[in-house]
């Protein structure tokens, strides 16, 4: 039988690991949100985008872009439910100041169907990553890149 100190400083031990994995996992998840607007912004915004990086129909495009923001942003915050909810709207505005941008681009114009698509990814992304995180507390094989 384990000494009842020993167990309880083996338990903050492994819950002080869990939880600087969850973090470092929430960190990465932010990095990886900023790339992913920098990435969407250049390419949206670019007069004239590279090829072979599309999907051949506009709309997926969006909805898929939009849809790894949302699941990037839902995972970056896994301990406030607001502040992920807060992320989604921004994420919606992004995509209308998007469509307003490219007003004042050349060979690019604004469509209200993309910013339909937009919202649809991240309402797609977000229902993805929450049905992730989900699935992860159930399984008993759980991985620190879906911590929260």
């Amino acid at each position: 039988m384990e000494h009842p100190i020993a167990a309880t400083v083996a338990l903050r031990q492994r819950l002080g690991h869990a939880l600087a994995a969850g973090a470092a996992a929430s960190r990465t998840w932010r990095v990886l949100l900023y790339l992913l607007i920098v990435g969407v912004s250049y390419l949206a915004l670019t007069p004239k985008p590279p090829t072979g990086i599309d999907t051949g129909w506009d709309k997926l495009n969006h909805t898929l872009a939009f849809a790894a923001l949302a699941i990037s942003a839902w995972l970056a915050y896994p301990a406030s439910h607001r502040t992920r909810l807060l992320w989604l709207g921004a994420l919606l505005a992004f995509g209308g100041l998007i469509e307003i941008l490219q007003l004042f681009v050349p060979g690019r114009s604004a469509e209200s169907g993309d910013l339909l698509a937009d919202a649809l990814g991240i309402a797609c992304g977000a229902a993805i990553a929450a049905g992730a995180r989900v699935w992860r507390r159930r399984s008993p094989a759980r991985t620190d890149a879906w911590h929260g």
